[in-house]
This record gives C-alpha cells, sequence and structure tokens, in this order.
C-alpha cells in the first residue's frame, strides 16, 4: 500500500531505558511500514543532554513552539543514585519536563486508557478522570538549600523600580532545609483558560482544588484567578453546554473523587497533579495506560507516556531477556501526535491512521492478547494472555495492517 504522506514534519524527542527500547520498535512496527514519517528529532536520552549542557531540551522545546507538535519518549532526572550510575555527568541535570513545560508554559491534561475487561479499583468510577496539571513553577522550579546552624531565613523581592518586600521565613534552633518557590500570574492565568477551554471542548464539569485555607496567599491567587477567568469568560458557555465548575479544598477533593462516577476533569497544581495523575492512572488499571498531552495557549501540544523509563525491565532486557514491558501509553502518544498534525496540515489520511492505530492497539487488548502487567487485572472469567514486548506490537501491527487495507 502508498504510506500516507506528511507535508509538515512533527517533533521527535528520544528518552532513555527501556522506553527508548519500546520507542524504536512502535517507528519499526506500527508507523514506518505506513507513514512517510517526517521529524524533526532531537535525542533526550541523558549522555546527550549532558554532552549538550541540556541545550538539547531547550533547542526541542524551541521546536515544538515552532512546528506546533511535539511526540516525546520518556526520559531520567538523574538524582545522586543515578550520578553514581552515570559517572560521566558533569550535572543533577533538571527535569526535560519541567524544563519544556516551563517554555511551552502549557497544562498536561493525563487520561486514563480504559477497558472493558479491567474495571477500576473504585467500583463506582464509571468514566475516565483527566487530571488538568498545572505544568510550571512551584516545587519543580523552586530552590533549597541545608543549613547548619541556628538562625533566620528571610525572603526578599527587589523590584525594578527599587521597591522591596521582605519577610521573615522562620527562625531555628539548629540545622534546618530551605525551599523557595513561585509561580507567575500569567502562568496560572494560562493554566485557568486551558482548563476552561478544555472542558468546553470536551463537554465536561471541571473542577478546581488548592489547600488555600492554609496557604492563602500562594493558593489563594490560584483559586482567585480560577474564579476571575470563569465569571467574566467562561460561564455563559459552560452554562451553554449544562457543564460546571466547581472548587473545593484538595482534601476534600480527593474524598469527593473517589466517591464519584468519574467523567470530569481535574484541575491541580504542579506537584498535586504529578501524584493524583499516578494514583488515578494505577485505580483505572496501570500507569502505563495513561495518556498525557501538554497543551500550551496557542494550541500547542506535547505528546507523551505519563510513566517513566522502566529501569528494572531495561536491565533485564540488557542482559538478553524478554521484557513484557506495556506500550500502550507510548503508542498513544504517538497517534496523539499524527492526529494533530493531520488536524493541523489538512490530511484526513493522517488522522484516521492515528484512530486505526489506538482502535488496532484496544481490539488486541480486548482479544486477550497483552502484556503481563495487565493480565493480573482482568475480570474474572476474561481469557488473557501475557506475551512480551515485541510479540504485542507484532499483534498490533498484524491488525493495524488488516484496518488499513
Amino acid at each position: 500500500m502508498e504510506k500516507i504522506r506528511m507535508t509538515t514534519p512533527l517533533v521527535e524527542m528520544d528518552g532513555d531505558e527501556m522506553t527508548r527500547v519500546l520507542w524504536g520498535w512502535i517507528k519499526e512496527k506500527l508507523i514506518l511500514p505506513f507513514v512517510d514519517l517526517k521529524t524533526e528529532y532531537y535525542d533526550l536520552g541523558l549522555l546527550h543532554r549532558n554532552e549538550t549542557k541540556d541545550q538539547v531540551t531547550i533547542d526541542a522545546a524551541n521546536a515544538t513552539k515552532r512546528l506546533g507538535v511535539a511526540v516525546k519518549c520518556a526520559t531520567i532526572t538523574p538524582n545522586r543514585q543515578r550520578m553514581e550510575e552515570y559517572p560521566e555527568l558533569t550535572e543533577m541535570w533538571k527535569s526535560p519536563n519541567g524544563t519544556i513545560r516551563a517554555i511551552l508554559d502549557g497544562t498536561a491534561f493525563r487520561a486514563p486508557i480504559v477497558l472493558s475487561c479491567i474495571k477500576p479499583v473504585v467500583k463506582n468510577w464509571e468514566a475516565p478522570i483527566t487530571i488538568a496539571r498545572h505544568a510550571y513553577g512551584d516545587m519543580y522550579k523552586a530552590v533549597d538549600m541545608t543549613t547548619e546552624e541556628p538562625g533566620t531565613a528571610t525572603l526578599t523581592f527587589q523590584g525594578e523600580s527599587g521597591a522591596e518586600k521582605t519577610l521573615t521565613v522562620q527562625t531555628v534552633d539548629g540545622p534546618a532545609v530551605w525551599q523557595g518557590q513561585h509561580n507567575k500570574e500569567s502562568s496560572i492565568r494560562a493554566f485557568a483558560k486551558s482548563c476552561f477551554q478544555y472542558a468546553i471542548d470536551t463537554k465536561q464539569d471541571l473542577w478546581f482544588s488548592t489547600k488555600d485555607t492554609i496557604s492563602k496567599v500562594y493558593d489563594g491567587e490560584f483559586k482567585r484567578i480560577f474564579e476571575a477567568e470563569y465569571e467574566t469568560t467562561y460561564k455563559p458557555e459552560f452554562e451553554k453546554l449544562g457543564i460546571t465548575y466547581f472548587y473545593t479544598l484538595i482534601d476534600d477533593a480527593v474524598a469527593r473523587v473517589i466517591r464519584s462516577k468519574g467523567g470530569f476533569i481535574w484541575a491541580l497544581k504542579n506537584y498535586d497533579g504529578d501524584v493524583m495523575s499516578d494514583m488515578v492512572a494505577t485505580a483505572f488499571g496501570s500507569l502505563a495506560m495513561m495518556t498525557s498531552v501538554l497543551v500550551s495557549p496557542d494550541g500547542t501540544m506535547e505528546f507523551e507516556a505519563s510513566h517513566g523509563t522502566v529501569t528494572r525491565h531495561y536491565y533485564r532486557w540488557q542482559k538478553g531477556e524478554k521484557t513484557s514491558t506495556n506500550p500502550i501509553a507510548t503508542i498513544f502518544a504517538w497517534s496523539g501526535a499524527l492526529k494533530r498534525r493531520g488536524e493541523l496540515d489538512g490530511l484526513p489520511d493522517l488522522v484516521k491512521f492515528g484512530q486505526a492505530l489506538e482502535a488496532a492497539s484496544l481490539e488486541t487488548l480486548e482479544s486477550g492478547v497483552m502484556t503481563k502487567d495487565l493480565v493480573g487485572l482482568v475480570e474474572p472469567g476474561f481469557r488473557a494472555t501475557g506475551v512480551d514486548s515485541e510479540e504485542f506490537l507484532d499483534a498490533i501491527a498484524e491488525r493495524l495492517a488488516d484496518k488499513l487495507a
């Protein structure tokens, strides 16, 4: 068959460890046989980021702003253990996701991929819960330090006008640890706008939660901006569609989420969204079954999997062992990026290919052929066969070829 054409490249960000291996297999087996793939390639593997002093991450983010669509593989954010594991590292490089999100100033929308043969752990959940995670600032752009003696820490802001504000953080009687974090009004407002617009586009209720009773100024500013945007811009459209905007404290929201039936968007600050997206994904089945798309206010989108680099499987693969690593979230990152590229460029065949790739993947799972992480989650009576990653991708490829033929 003639390959599906592309006119504009999308940004391809390669990654690390087992997900990097899966990345190559997905392209080889599921995309290149059917699509005349055009990408602008950036290697965000840890060692290449080290070689470029992380400039490659900045370049990839700027390319995404220029081309409008990106697909990203999972990457390593080094900690002290990784510094020992990779002695050639010259620095404990920051999270590439954090860098990209700061440049794109987007909101990460994460939603579980639901199967009829796997029921959520929370029995009353009937529809997916989408996590809208603010993707800028807070502890991800924080500075921190330790001190060894009694003393006082202050927080000082010096304005360009010469005005100065100083607060006493705390006086301590011995060794202590400190952290200073921030957010920008423009980024919080962009976050709010993205959430309201996404709710309108998908016709879902929007929940937002912080802890403004404790963090009265910091979290209070998030609450204030969300309420102002809703009242001045989005309320009429929400009422027209019959959807609602709801704010509550995050501890109350957690209880309400567990009691809910699902089917709404839950907007959260950066760290809260990081944690709760993993909780929601696992409760629906598996972290490997959760999509993630970073949406900027200008419509730029970056698609990725929500999970990490699957280090344990990578070490086994290096020894020559077959692994049963679940590639679904990474497949859906590729399908999402290709569909978006097709929508922007007016290429319906490319959009249909992305849809067919997703359908082939889900039908393979529903037929009982799946990676071993899902076998133990299926409903009683459902016959499932655990296969390794290559066998699973081959099964999807066969089904995809039939669909496209």
